[in-house]
């Protein structure tokens, strides 16, 4: 019961902008420990090699793999969990937190498996130096292998955030970060006691971490296994609302491969800058990836009430949040390129490849926000179809396409493709969210006798 007032309080009555402040700061914390935790593993592999650089940026996609399965499936318990509490039925929600679990477990060990015997096969499509392969398979094994930590937190993160927890998770991510941010050059480079592992001590750090971040969620996290007939039921529901979260998130995945492979056939260092780009970007769309987060729950919350007003209040407020926040990242990327590739390559090539590239890409930011926000709406209000139609445009129609013509072209060429494939995603996005709208008023008005 006082779960359930809790989220009356919150997600229905208060302010949009109380919701905001109280739920989103927490989480962009925890997400800006994460990105420096990024940024600081590749400073720290960079300054070790600069095969270990282009390892990292040939892993990324793996990892992004993960993080598709962990976080969607999480997200899948999230929109269930409120939903339930929404309904007053909070013993259905702890099942579902159970249920979550098990295929955390389940996938984890049917993902590490797989990883490990396909992973010298994947890296070679995408580096050409034998130690740059050398280095990728070993950082990718381990952190595959050892992935059961992320698999776990982003369940238990998920189960805190669905009850407007935003301050455990975060404590949770920080904890998590700093771990690897101080285990890093201890086992990179071997320094005091500790042995000198290499690249493969960056990824002892980075599972350690995840490691971490689970203990302290699943404390409080941990709910009891159903039965396995409830394990069923609750796994369809939460697929049902994950799968536009994982199918978006595999997408990303794939086209960053098919990004690498086009690369790799003008150089290292081309996948090293888009390997770069995707780190940086973590940093810089912070406050974006926070605010999907945040309103997922409040969304599916005050749609199970039928509050389409709110519903509507909140993805205007968060847009504007959102647009605000990303006029640094274009700032950034437009008037110093060249020190924010420094900060983790020296290579001239790498430098005279990626400033232009980043000043390119940068014009994309603003235009991400619709096209990134607009299927996270769609979720949060159960329409799967109409997300995965914005993920397949964004990702698959417009960005791989585009990217591979003007490969032709020339490599300068390539990085428009960003800026393009965001345009035309946003735009898809604003008229599907007005036919939503449309929808809700024409439900809302009277009907004449």
């Amino acid at each position: 019961m006082e779960q359930q007032v809790t989220h009356n309080s919150l997600f229905e009555k208060e302010s949009i902008w109380k919701i905001l402040i109280r739920m989103a700061p927490p989480v962009m914390l925890a997400q800006l420990i994460q990105a420096l935790y990024n940024i600081v593993d590749s400073y720290f592999v960079g300054q070790y090699s600069s095969d270990g650089l282009t390892a990292l940026s040939v892993i990324f996609p793996i990892q992004l793999t993960i993080t598709a399965l962990a976080v969607g499936t999480g997200v899948g318990v999230n929109i269930v969990m409120a939903r339930l509490y929404a309904q007053g039925r909070a013993e259905d929600a702890d099942g579902t937190a159970g249920a979550g679990e098990v295929l955390a477990l389940i996938t984890w060990v049917a993902f590490a498996v797989l990883s490990t015997i396909l992973m010298t096969a994947y890296v070679k499509t995408s580096a050409g130096s034998p130690r740059a392969v050398e280095y990728a398979v070993t950082y990718g094994t381990i952190v595959c292998v050892g992935s059961l930590g992320i698999f776990l937190e982003s369940i238990w993160t998920k189960v805190h955030q669905a009850g407007g927890d935003m301050r455990l998770p975060m404590l949770a991510q920080i904890a998590g970060a700093v771990t690897n941010i101080i285990l890093d050059p201890l086992l990179i480079f071997g320094w005091g006691i500790f042995p000198s592992m290499g690249i493969a001590g960056a990824a002892v750090a980075t599972v350690a971490g995840q490691f971490v971040a689970a203990l302290i969620t699943g404390v409080t996290g941990f709910r009891r296994l159903p039965s396995p007939a409830a394990i069923t039921r609750f796994a369809g529901q939460i697929y049902t609302m994950g799968y536009p979260s994982i199918f978006m998130q595999l997408l990303f995945t794939i086209y960053i491969v098919v990004l690498n492979v086009i690369l790799a056939g003008f150089s290292d260092e081309a996948v090293t800058v888009l390997g770069l780009y995707y780190k940086m970007q973590s940093f810089f769309f912070i406050p974006l990836m926070g605010l999907q987060t945040c309103i997922i729950p409040v969304l599916s919350y005050n749609f199970a009430r039928a509050n389409f007003a709110r519903c509507r209040k909140i993805m205007a407020n968060s847009i504007v949040v959102a647009m605000s926040f990303m006029l640094l990242g274009v700032l950034c990327f437009e008037l110093i390129p060249g020190p924010l590739i420094a900060l983790f390559s020296q290579n001239a090539a790498v430098l005279e490849i990626g400033k232009p590239a980043f000043r390119i890409i940068g014009l994309s930011f603003l235009p991400a926000v619709l096209s990134l926000m607009m299927p996270i709406f769609f979720q949060s209000i159960g329409a799967t179809l109409p997300s995965i139609v914005l993920s397949l445009i964004r990702q698959v129609c417009c960005l791989i396409p585009i990217f591979w013509l003007l490969s032709l072209i020339g490599l300068g060429y390539t990085w428009i493709a960003f800026p393009a494939s965001e345009l035309i995603t946003g735009a898809a996005g604003v008229f599907l969210y007005r036919r939503q709208l449309h929808r809700w008023d024409s439900a809302a008005e009277p009907t004449v006798s």
